[in-house]
């Protein structure tokens, strides 16, 4: 289980290494995904609050990156955080997310990105739920749920 110490570990000295690389030029990004996917995966853009279509959802499944597809959290560790976003306690994998710090706007924050495609999710804080006290507030247009059936 992740915690917020190596969350700083890896902004600081290094992200795990991802089990795939995608790369595409912008024009092939822009070809492939729509303008407001295309505005926060690749612009490092930020929905408005209570306004993503998967900020309420509670189905079972996988959360995959919208750029490449990628396994990024699964619906077990999604919580309400009452923040307005979809939020999560841990990734599906130590290496599904890239850290950096990011300073805009005034503060210090540290964003999350698809480990394999660098498409911008949102940020971790360190005031989430125990046991590992995260909260990964992720944009719903990064992200496509990948439902499970039951049967």
């Amino acid at each position: 289980m992740l915690t917020w110490k190596e969350v700083i570990n890896f902004c600081s000295k290094g992200n795990p290494v991802p089990d795939s690389k995608t790369e595409k030029t912008e024009e092939e990004w822009r070809e492939l995904l729509d303008a407001e996917t295309y505005r926060v995966l690749r612009n490092k853009g930020t929905e408005a609050p209570h306004t993503g279509a998967l900020c309420s959802s509670h189905e079972a499944g996988k959360y995959n990156c919208a750029g490449c597809g990628s396994p990024l959290f699964d619906s077990t560790i999604k919580f309400d955080s009452g923040t307005g976003w979809p939020s999560f306690t841990q990734p599906i994998t130590e290496n599904a997310i890239k850290y950096e710090k990011d300073t805009t706007f005034g503060m210090i924050r540290v964003e999350v990105m698809c480990n394999s495609c660098d498409g911008h999710l949102g940020h971790v804080f360190p005031d989430g739920p125990k046991p590992s006290g995260l909260r990964y507030c992720i944009n719903s247009a990064s992200m496509r749920l990948q439902e499970v059936s039951e049967h």
